[in-house]
C-alpha cells in the first residue's frame, strides 16, 4: 500500500445523544502520530444501518484508506456493524467464523446460545483481533478495514496492536513552525506558491490587541522544509512583521 489515509469511524446514537462522551478521537490522533500517521478523517454516527453501510463503503472508496470502527459488532439488535461491514466490503452475507465460534463457546459455555454466538457471524475472510478484556474476538478484513468494540478499555489495545503488528509505522515528517502578529491573508500568496509535497497551514487567533497566525510547515523532505519555511520567514522580514519561531497560540 501507499501511504495510507486513516479515517476512525465511531458509531453510536448515544455518544450524539450525549448520554456518553466520545473517547476514541483523541485516543486514535495521537497515537497514529506516534506511529508516523496522522488521521485523515473523523465520523461519529448514529446506529443506522444503511448510514453505517454508507459510510464505510464512501471510507473504502478513497485509494489506501484504512478504517479504524468502533462499536456495534456485539449481539443485540442495535449492534449493525457486522453485516453493515459485509454489505460495504464484501457479499453482503455473514458466515460462521470457526475460531471465532470455538473462542465464544469456550469462554460463554452454555450462555453463548442463543444470541451471543452470534458475534462469530463474520464478513467473508474475516480475519480475528484478540480482546484483552474479555475474550470476545472483533475482526478485520482486507488487512485495512477494522471492526473493534465501542468498550475504550478493548478497542484501544487492539488499535496498538494493529499499528505495532499489522500496519507499517510511517516515514517521519520535519515540521516547522512560526507565529507571526499579522492576519493569515499576508501569507495567501505565498502558500499557493508551495509544492504539492509540502504540507502548510495557517491557524489564526484573534486577541484583546489584534491578531496573531500560526504557520506550520511540514513534508517527508527535511530540506524541503527548511527551504519553504525559509521564505515565510522572508516575507515576515520584508514586512517587518514580528514572529516568532514555534506554536504559541
Amino acid at each position: 500500500m501507499q501511504t495510507p489515509k486513516f479515517f476512525a469511524l465511531i458509531i453510536g446514537t448515544e455518544i450524539l445523544n450525549r448520554r456518553r462522551s466520545d473517547a476514541h478521537f483523541e485516543f486514535i490522533s495521537k497515537t497514529l502520530i506516534e506511529h508516523k500517521h496522522k488521521l485523515t478523517g473523523s465520523f461519529i454516527i448514529e446506529d443506522d444501518p444503511q448510514l453505517i453501510t454508507d459510510t464505510i463503503k464512501f471510507i473504502a472508496s478513497i485509494p489506501n484508506s484504512v478504517l479504524f470502527s468502533f462499536g456495534g459488532i456485539g449481539s443485540t439488535p442495535d449492534d449493525h456493524t457486522r453485516e453493515c461491514a459485509s454489505k460495504a466490503l464484501k457479499d453482503g452475507k455473514l458466515y460462521f467464523h470457526p475460531k471465532a465460534k470455538e473462542i465464544i463457546e469456550t469462554k460463554l459455555k452454555d450462555r453463548a446460545y442463543p444470541h451471543p454466538i452470534n458475534m462469530a457471524k463474520l464478513p467473508k475472510d474475516a480475519k480475528l483481533l484478540d480482546n484483552p478484556i474479555n475474550g470476545m474476538p472483533a475482526f478485520y478484513v482486507d488487512d485495512r478495514f477494522f471492526f473493534m468494540p465501542g468498550f475504550p478499555q478493548m478497542s484501544h489495545p487492539m488499535v496498538e496492536h494493529i499499528l505495532s503488528h499489522i500496519i507499517d509505522d510511517g516515514k517521519p515528517t520535519y515540521r516547522k513552525t512560526l507565529t507571526a502578529n499579522c492576519r493569515e491573508n499576508v501569507f495567501i500568496e505565498l502558500m499557493r506558491e508551495v509544492p504539492d509535497s509540502v504540507e502548510v497551514s495557517s491557524l489564526p487567533k484573534l486577541y484583546d490587541n489584534g491578531w496573531a497566525t500560526t504557520i506550520s510547515v511540514n513534508s517527508l523532505d527535511e530540506t524541503l522544509t527548511a527551504m519553504v519555511f525559509d521564505r515565510f520567514k522572508s516575507l515576515l522580514d520584508s514586512l517587518d512583521i514580528f514572529y516568532e519561531i514555534g506554536d504559541t497560540i
